[in-house]
């Protein structure tokens, strides 16, 4: 009796092997993975944001809408519940997805009134801060890169025959991905130019106040 149960096994074994899946279960681990540092880089900008949004209120307190507008941006994108059952949920997905595209939209307004602050582009808390930014948004890039060739390539082996049939029968089902419109959306990351006015130019002046003669 043993013996027969062994080798019902072996042959259970070797069937779902065959029917693919075991490699669905590979990519399945390779998509949660991926997602895991997607939202890992996401947070960690998400972190920055307050010291950010402080250090410019030091030299921009007037520009309140646009200071504003990324405090909330921050706030909607980190209020939305992030865990691997996103990836089964289109519409969660879609909605975390678009708080994170409004948060980009919001830093990259952030970055453009900082062009009239000559002061606070040279402050180096700023620049330390604004460094730091520019490297964690090429993080996401990256890791959004990373995920989306997972996905791709799940998504495949989800709707090829016949593993197909294994992935009805385990609950395996397509996952998300980022959408073209999204990927146009954070194409270029938030950047500030520090490159000083020429000899003899006086800087911009802020918002709301006169040029230094």
């Amino acid at each position: 009796m043993r013996a027969w149960f062994v080798t019902l096994l072996a042959a259970a074994v070797v069937g779902l092997s065959g029917c693919g899946y075991n490699s669905l279960q590979q990519q399945d681990e390779n998509v949660k993975a991926a997602w895991s540092e997607v939202v890992n880089q996401y947070q960690r900008r998400a972190d920055l944001i307050p010291n950010l949004v402080n250090t410019v209120k030091g030299y921009a307190a007037q520009e309140q809408k646009v200071l504003i507008g990324v405090t909330e941006a921050r706030a909607r994108a980190n209020s939305i519940q992030v865990t691997p059952e996103v990836l089964n949920n289109p519409q969660l997905f879609q909605k975390y997805q678009a708080a994170q595209g409004d948060l980009t939209q919001a830093l990259k307004s952030l970055m453009v009134i900082v062009e009239n602050y000559p002061q606070l582009k040279s402050d180096q808390n700023f620049r330390d801060l604004q460094s730091q930014l520019e490297g964690t948004e090429n993080r996401i890039t990256v890791a959004r890169n990373r995920y989306i060739q997972a996905v791709q390539a799940y998504n495949v082996t989800v709707r090829s025959f016949p593993v197909n049939l294994t992935a009805k029968m385990f609950g395996f089902q397509v996952k998300p991905n980022f959408t073209v419109a999204n990927e146009q959306q954070i194409a270029t990351a938030p950047t500030v130019s520090f490159d000083s006015s020429p000899p003899g130019t006086a800087p911009a002046a802020p918002s709301g106040q006169p040029a230094t003669k």
